[in-house]
């Protein structure tokens, strides 16, 4: 079992670059905002109850993948209300079920961000789209991206395309 770990600041384009990864690879996506929406329907998005619940089930779907033998793409943007050791714990998890994490950094530069961050589609989930809570909350999410493990590959989505991000992941997983 492979768990492809994309990660990544806002509006870096990790659902953009994971949709077609999935399309090149037949794995399943299971997304950051599919957990944040069903929780955040229910418990307001920082709470004791989303917290706890949010990692609850995202760490199950993981155990339940590995002893499964079932790969998948998972995203994720680390930001404060996740611990920082939530990456290493996954990989303790995946890793005690015979599994292998993979993680993928995405990045893109200030200027591009901004410019994506109010894109429409990042409504369909409820993503961040504010430039000014992005400008308020850069500091505390270059603090989450810090404490990430190192990446197999990192892959800057301001100079290559969705499709060429996907066929570069694609290339190193094969």
């Amino acid at each position: 079992m492979k768990l492809i770990f994309i990660y990544g600041e806002a509006a870096a384009g990790k659902l953009t670059v994971a949709r077609h990864l999935a399309g090149l690879t037949g794995l399943p996506l299971f997304h950051n905002h599919l957990v944040v929406d069903a929780v955040g329907a229910v418990f307001p998005f920082g709470s004791e109850s989303f917290i706890r619940l949010r990692e609850q089930f995202w760490m199950e779907v993981f155990r339940a993948a590995a002893a499964e033998d079932r790969s998948l793409i998972f995203t994720f943007a680390p930001e404060p209300t996740v611990d920082a050791s939530f990456a290493d714990r996954v990989r303790a998890r995946v890793e005690a079920g015979g599994g292998e994490v993979i993680f993928i950094a995405l990045t893109v530069g200030a200027e591009e961000q901004m410019r994506r961050i109010d894109n429409a589609s990042r409504a369909e989930f409820g993503k961040l789209r504010s430039p000014e809570l992005l400008a308020e909350l850069k500091e505390a999410f270059a603090a989450s991206m810090a404490a990430m493990p190192p990446a197999a590959l990192t892959l800057d989505t301001g100079t290559l395309s969705p499709e060429e991000a996907a066929d570069r992941i694609a290339a190193l997983l094969s």
